[in-house]
């Protein structure tokens, strides 16, 4: 007979080869499924799976664009400007590593999908979220808990606490995702943007009151209005990206490049999304008339990746604003002790629903977005240690010459710290 322990080694590594597809797979796979158990005919529900599939290839590669010309600009501007603290921010990559890596990974998808079907039967949520991609949020709260505790309950309890939390945040903005974004149908469950609405959407309501402030207004429509022809969002990403360029100390053809790169992604990432809708609007129809016809007039969300609502102009551009100042912010605040450097190229993730909050007024969520980063360096400071303590757990590759890491997007999420830290006083 098999130890205990390896069979958890066998799931740990099932899970992470299921999880190794990558979400332009599972989704496509999780949205025919869906299709069939609402109804719908195997070549339509097929059909969907593979657009949507499509679309998230188209996706994911504008945002490897963006990823990949993004974090080389800021991580020359911390290497341009001398900037030496000693926490380094590993960024999302490293924090997912960290959490499947943990003994508690092999639990949370089927932990995480019973959780929702309930919530679903028992009208807690109108969110099915089939992005079992990002479900590592979850485990990243559990393996933090089980860190602390040693306790596998504790662990699990608080990824279930975090994962209802997004559920219920996914809930409360899809609204803002209809109306804003034009996304009907769809919510957003990601640890990372969630995390930004529960401070973020109230601090944009009371700027949007303030006498002075509340007029300030750069949204791209306004812009383009004021600017004409060099308004548009392509001459946005081409001006910010090219100043980014040059803030990082780039040569001319560099600057020109990263402006470039900045400019295809305001264009295209729209358009993949438009793709995007082709595939989930039967899905949502069906849903919608199969709940009817069983519970009455009933909303039900689908839930995606943010990714879908990055690549709205106003998204972007506040993003591209706020990388600079969430490197001044690291140098400036007292008590801060990380080095943005694996996440700055999440910001678009992360400030996504401040915009939404903002109707895409870009002044607005520059100034929200730098108190919350602000808050997000002081959390991510805080978790330094027991952050370090899980990446040692789980024989993560130390960046050479650190002691210490931590995580905007994880170390620094608001949901988690609070979880965390309840746990810490029973610990």
């Amino acid at each position: 007979m098999e130890s205990g322990e390896s069979v958890m080694d066998r799931m740990v590594e099932f899970l992470q080869a299921f999880l190794a597809l990558g979400p332009t797979v599972i989704l496509p796979v999780a949205i025919f499924l869906i299709g069939i158990g609402f109804g719908q005919k195997p070549g339509k529900a097929f059909r969907s799976g593979l657009i949507i599939g499509v679309a998230f290839v188209g996706i994911f590669l504008v945002v490897d664009l963006l990823v990949s010309n993004l974090g080389p600009a800021a991580n020359g501007m911390v290497d341009r400007f001398g900037i030496e603290l000693n926490v380094i921010d590993v960024g999302w990559p490293g924090a997912a590593a960290m959490s499947w890596a943990s003994p508690i990974a092999a639990f949370i998808i089927p932990l995480a999908l019973l959780v929702n079907v309930i919530m679903l039967v028992t009208r807690t949520t109108k969110t099915m979220n089939v992005d079992i991609w990002n479900f590592w949020h979850f485990t990243f709260t559990g393996a933090i808990v089980y860190t602390l505790s040693g306790s596998m309950i504790q662990g699990l309890i608080a990824a279930v606490i975090f994962q209802i939390a997004c559920l219920k945040i996914a809930d409360w903005t899809a609204p803002m995702l209809r109306d804003f974004f034009d996304l009907p149908g769809i919510s957003i469950a990601t640890g990372s943007t969630v995390s930004y609405a529960v401070l973020g959407i109230p601090f944009v309501k009371l700027l949007q009151k303030v006498p002075v402030v509340k007029d300030w207004n750069a949204d791209p429509e306004t812009i383009q209005r004021r600017l004409g022809v060099f308004g548009e969002s392509i001459f946005m990403g081409l001006f910010l990206g090219a100043a980014l360029g040059l803030l990082a100390g780039y040569s001319a053809g560099e600057v020109i490049q990263i402006g470039m790169a900045m400019a295809a992604v305001m264009v295209l990432m729209p358009r993949m999304v438009k793709i995007l809708m082709e595939g989930l609007t039967p899905v949502s129809e069906s849903a919608r008339e199969f709940l009817k016809k069983r519970f009455g007039d009933r909303d039900i969300y689908i839930g995606l990746d943010a990714a879908v609502a990055i690549g709205h102009p106003s998204v972007i551009s506040t993003a591209l604003i706020l990388v600079p100042i969430t490197v001044a912010l690291a140098v400036f605040l007292p008590g801060n002790n990380v080095l943005p450097f694996g996440d700055l190229a999440t910001i678009p993730f992360i400030v996504a629903f401040i915009v939404g909050a903002a109707r895409g007024n870009i002044v607005h969520s520059v100034i929200v977005g730098t108190v919350l980063i602000a808050l997000t360096l002081y959390m991510a400071t805080d978790l330094a240690v027991i952050h370090t303590e899980m990446a040692v757990n789980g024989q993560f590759n130390m960046p050479e010459g650190t002691n210490l890491v931590s995580s905007l997007d994880q170390g620094g999420n608001l949901i988690n710290y609070v979880i965390y830290k309840f746990f810490a006083v029973f610990n």
